[in-house]
C-alpha cells in the first residue's frame, strides 16, 4: 500500500467519478498473518504446510502475538525497545520484516486468520461484529459470543494447531480467560493450553515446556498492549509503558526458552489515535443510516446491512444513495464501497457462499483519524474509546514480523515423541 493510502490531510467532499480508489487487499498466501503459523509448521518438517515467509528450519518455535503492535508504532517507539531495536538491527535474512493484517484490521480477523492460515472469506470471522443472517441478529466475534452461535459451526475448518498436533507437541500460552472462550474453539482451538495471570509467570511457563519437547510449535498471547491503547492511546506514556513491557517478556523468551529455539514477533493489527471531536455519532444523521437495517463492524470499518424491501425493485437505488450520503458528507476521509466491491478487490480473499452474507450491502472504512458510532447500539463508553483500528490505513494493516533464535540453555535429551 502506497503513502497516498496512509492517513490524509482533511480535504472537501469528491464527486463521486473522483471517489478515492481502495488500496491493495491484504497479501492473503504471501505475506500476511494467515502465512505465519503456517510456515512455522513447515519449518518443523510438518507436513502439509507451506514454509511461504521462508522461515530457517527449525526444532522448535515459539510465536508471540502482541495485540496491537502495528509496524509504524513500533519503529516510532524504537527507543523504548532496545532489545526488539537489536534484533531489528541485526536484519533476519529473506524472511520478511512486515505482514499485512487481515482484512478489516481487527483482532478477530486476524487472529482466526493466525490461527487457521485462512482469509476472512474462508473463516467467516469478517469483523468485530457481523450479521449472522440466519438469525438476522448481529453477533459478537470476541468475547462471549451469541449463545446460538456454535464456534464450530462458525468456523469449520481444522486449525493449524490440530493439523500440526498430530507431529509435534502444540501449545498455547495465555491468559486464564481465554482457555475456552468461544475465539479459542473457533479459531485457535487444539493442542495443549497453558495459562498463567502475569508475564513473569506465562514466560517461566513458555520455558518449562518447550524445555520438554523434541519438536514444538508454541502460540504465546500477549494483550496488554492493545488495551492500554484503547483506553489511553498509542501516544500515552501508558501504553509505552507496556510496549516496554513486551520488549521485557520477549527478552526473557530469548534468554530462557532453549537455545535455538526460534522466535517470532507479530501483531493481529496497528493502531491510531482518534480525537474525541473525530468520533462521530453517524445514526444521529438520517441521511447515513437511510434504508439501513442493521449497522456492525468497528468504529473504523463498518458494515452497513440493507433493509430486506430495499432490495425489492431499487435496491441499487437505495444503496447508491447510501453511498452519495457517505461520500458527500465525507468525501476523501473515508472509502464507501459496496460488498460486491469489496470481494472483488480480494479484501477478504476468496468468500464461501456462507460466509458472503455477513459482509455488509455497504462498507465505510476511514482514510482519515475518524471513527464512527451508531450509539443507537453501542454503550455510550464506546466512544471514549482512543486507540482505534480496523480500516486499511498503514498505521492499521502493517504488522512487524521479527525472527531470532533464542540464546537459553541447551535442551537436554529425551525419548522420541510416542
Amino acid at each position: 500500500m502506497g503513502p497516498d493510502h496512509d492517513l490524509p490531510t482533511p480535504a472537501a467532499p469528491l464527486t463521486l467519478s473522483a471517489a478515492p480508489s481502495l488500496p491493495p487487499a491484504p497479501a492473503y498466501g504471501r505475506r500476511s498473518v494467515a502465512e505465519v503459523l503456517g510456515s512455522a509448521a513447515a519449518s518443523l518438517g510438518v507436513d502439509g504446510f507451506e514454509n511461504r515467509l521462508g522461515l530457517p528450519p527449525a526444532k522448535r518455535i515459539c510465536v508471540v502475538l502482541a495485540d496491537g503492535l502495528g509496524r509504524s508504532l513500533l519503529k516510532q517507539k524504537s527507543a523504548h525497545t532496545p532489545f526488539l531495536r537489536d534484533v531489528m538491527q541485526q536484519g533476519q535474512g529473506a524472511v520478511p520484516v512486515w505482514l499485512d493484517s487481515a482484512f478489516p484490521s481487527t483482532t478477530a480477523a486476524s487472529l482466526a486468520s493466525l490461527g487457521t492460515g485462512l482469509a476472512p472469506g474462508q473463516h467467516g470471522l469478517v469483523g468485530y461484529d457481523v450479521l449472522d443472517p440466519s438469525q438476522d441478529k448481529v453477533v459478537n466475534m470476541l468475547g462471549n459470543w451469541d449463545a446460538d452461535v456454535d464456534p464450530h459451526d462458525w468456523q469449520p475448518f481444522p486449525t493449524v494447531f490440530e493439523r500440526a498436533a498430530e507431529q509435534v507437541d502444540v501449545t498455547t500460552v495465555s491468559l486464564p480467560q481465554f482457555g475456552d472462550s468461544p475465539m479459542t474453539r473457533a479459531a485457535l482451538r487444539g493442542g495443549t493450553f497453558v495459562s498463567a495471570t502475569t508475564s513473569h509467570a506465562r514466560t517461566a511457563a513458555a520455558a518449562e515446556v518447550m524445555a520438554g519437547s523434541d519438536a514444538s510449535l508454541m502460540y504465546f498471547y500477549v494483550n496488554d498492549l492493545d488495551k492500554a491503547g484503547h483506553r489511553y492511546g498509542s501516544q500515552s506514556p501508558q501504553w509505552e509503558h507496556q510496549l516496554e513491557e513486551l520488549d521485557a517478556t520477549v527478552k526473557r523468551l530469548h534468554a530462557t526458552l532453549p537455545a535455538g529455539t526460534t522466535v517470532l514477533v507479530t501483531a493481529d493489527h496497528g493502531m491510531l489515535d482518534v480525537a474525541e471531536a473525530q468520533r462521530i455519532d453517524y445514526s444521529a444523521d438520517p441521511a447515513l443510516v437511510a434504508g439501513v437495517r442493521h449497522t456492525a463492524g468497528e468504529p473504523r470499518m463498518l458494515h452497513l446491512y440493507l433493509e430486506d424491501d430495499a432490495w425489492n425493485g431499487d435496491g441499487g437505488t437505495t444503496r447508491q444513495r447510501l453511498l452519495d450520503a457517505w461520500r458527500g458528507r465525507f468525501g476523501d476521509r473515508i472509502w464507501a464501497f459496496t460488498r460486491e466491491e469489496a470481494i472483488a478487490a480480494g479484501l477478504f480473499g476468496q468468500v464461501r457462499p456462507a460466509v458472503e452474507r455477513r459482509v455488509g450491502d455497504v462498507m465505510i472504512a476511514a482514510r482519515d483519524a475518524l471513527a464512527f458510532y451508531d450509539t443507537r447500539r453501542v454503550r455510550p463508553t464506546a466512544m471514549e474509546v482512543v486507540g482505534q483500528h480496523g480500516s486499511l490505513t498503514k498505521a492499521e494493516r502493517e504488522v512487524p514480523l521479527l525472527c531470532f533464535q533464542a540464546a537459553g540453555k541447551a535442551p537436554g535429551r529425551r525419548g522420541a515423541r510416542g
